[in-house]
């Protein structure tokens, strides 16, 4: 891994590969790790960028929140430290929820949009509190007990079954998080905007992507934002959750490069 100080924080991050630059963006409570499937992929053709949130792997915290315009300017730092313009943004989960606010802030710098797993509404109260306990409850038990709560709820059920090692991997990324990354993490998803209104404006070609059996952010979630996109593609990938990448990265990485080749 690499690192670049960026925003008052030290970003770790990997560059790979050459030729049109291409970002990840990790899911909570994960690491850039989660996509090294599709590093080794991708980067065959493609300038591949991963990197961690602040709190996340080994980036470092500040003492600003970590909001998702936090994580946008992150990452426009980022990309302006590798003299990167313009790149393709692959958003999961929470990678999506910064993506829409890079969009927000920093539209001329998207050249193609891939939205996996992640939705444009914000979060009920409902769910915003239940946010804040979990917060808590990273300060309090540590990165462990957030596995815990969350793991069953990241992968499907088939995945949970049949492929203990991505249950282990996804559980070992979860716990080599820092406490306070992740619990910051959690206040900054709940404090998010409603970025449904992005959604009309968007220009560039658009995938977006969800897991059959996705139940935090389900299909419907994806239909509804597919329509609003002029000219989205959508994608639903049978048999797997809310990490279809990690789940089912074979499949995952031809529906992006069938969209990459066609964008």
């Amino acid at each position: 891994m690499k690192t670049a100080r960026v925003n008052n924080v030290v970003l770790s991050y990997r560059d790979s590969g050459s030729g049109n630059p291409l970002v990840f963006l990790h899911a909570f409570p994960l690491n850039q790790s989660m996509w090294n499937d599709q590093v080794a992929e991708f980067s065959k053709t493609f300038r591949v960028i991963t990197l961690d949130w602040r709190g996340f792997g080994g980036s470092s915290l500040s003492e600003e929140p970590s909001t998702m315009a936090i994580y946008a300017d992150d990452l426009a730092g980022l990309l302006d430290h590798l003299e990167i313009d313009r790149a393709t943004i692959c958003g999961l989960s929470m990678g999506g929820y910064a993506a829409f606010s890079f969009l927000g802030k920093y539209p001329d710098r998207i050249e193609a949009l891939v939205l996996a797993d992640t939705r444009a509404t914000s979060d009920s109260e409902a769910t915003r509190e239940n946010r804040r306990l979990m917060a808590v409850l990273a300060r309090e038990k540590g990165p462990a007990a957030i596995a815990d709560q969350i793991v069953s709820k990241l992968l499907g059920s088939k995945t949970m079954a049949n492929n203990p090692a991505i249950v282990a991997r996804v559980r070992t990324m979860i716990e080599g998080n820092g406490a306070e990354g992740i619990a910051r993490a959690l206040l900054g998803m709940a404090e998010r905007p409603d970025s449904t209104p992005l959604l009309a404006g968007i220009r560039c070609q658009t995938l977006i992507v969800v897991g059959e059996d996705d139940s935090l952010t389900p299909p419907s979630e994806a239909e509804l934002m597919a329509k609003s996109v002029a000219g989205a593609q959508l994608a639903i990938i049978p048999g797997v959750g809310h990490l279809p990448n990690l789940e089912l990265p074979q499949e995952f990485n031809r529906v992006v490069r069938a969209f990459l080749s066609s964008s």
